[in-house]
């Protein structure tokens, strides 16, 4: 069973979400502190994060950058503050979720096994022969999880490897926000679908000369987008 990685500060709260996944079948670990919640992230062996964003020590902006550098795991940052720019910064920085306090038990778990389940078909298949998607100088490695552009490998968090990849086995199709939304975190109406433009945006960065005038995934505006073959 999957183990789970909690820095909270606050007692309650850290117990209450440790209670609910246990209650799952998640095996938990508490850190209530930043500088020890980094070093147990980056050291310890966990296959998701619920990262609070107000931390002592150091902030949950920090942690995460850090946890990004090193792995790609899902991480799910928690935090009390409903300003839109911290949303983006969270999720410009590698943050696979953005949950605002208060929230339900239950909405917490549903979104822990999402993500859980859409990173275990990304890295636990086990296929025998790589399936490569490429086209035009991008090479999209499915089962080694590795996208090169013109031969120049470019490192993807999970979700924008799974948003690209959607996308790219989908060409010439116009998908909308809440099409990829469903798509790609596995929710209908939990979650906020601002999210798919921050990481549509994240992965342009990754893989187009000009994202002013994109070669890949094009946007059409008030209707979604589309991945040109």
């Amino acid at each position: 069973m999957a183990k789970i990685l909690i820095i909270e500060d606050e007692k309650e709260i850290a117990e209450l979400e440790k209670d609910y996944l246990e209650l799952s079948g998640y095996t938990v670990v508490i850190s209530d502190e930043g500088q020890n919640g980094k070093k147990e992230a980056l050291e310890g062996d966990y296959d998701l994060i619920l990262l609070d964003l107000m931390l002592p020590g150091c902030d949950g902006f920090e942690i995460c950058k850090a946890i990004r550098e090193e792995k790609n795991i899902p991480i799910l940052m928690v935090s009390a503050k409903k300003d839109e720019v911290d949303k983006i910064r969270g999720l410009g920085l590698g943050a696979d979720d953005y949950i605002t306090k208060p929230f339900s038990p239950s909405e917490l778990v549903a979104r822990v096994k999402a993500h859980l389940q859409r990173y275990e078909r990304l890295v636990g298949g086990g296929t025998r022969e790589n399936k490569v998607i490429e086209t035009r100088g991008l090479r999209i490695d499915k089962t080694a999880h590795r996208v090169f552009v013109n031969g120049e490998e470019r490192q993807f968090t999970t979700k924008e490897f799974s948003l690209l990849t959607y996308l790219a086995e989908h060409p010439n199709q116009v998908f909308s926000k809440e099409d990829l939304f469903r798509a790609i975190w596995d929710m209908d109406s939990v979650g906020d679908i601002a999210t798919v433009t921050v990481h549509i945006k994240k992965v342009r960065e990754k893989i187009e000369a000009d994202t002013s005038n994109p070669q890949y995934i094009e946007t059409l505006w008030g209707v979604g987008y589309r991945f040109k073959a």
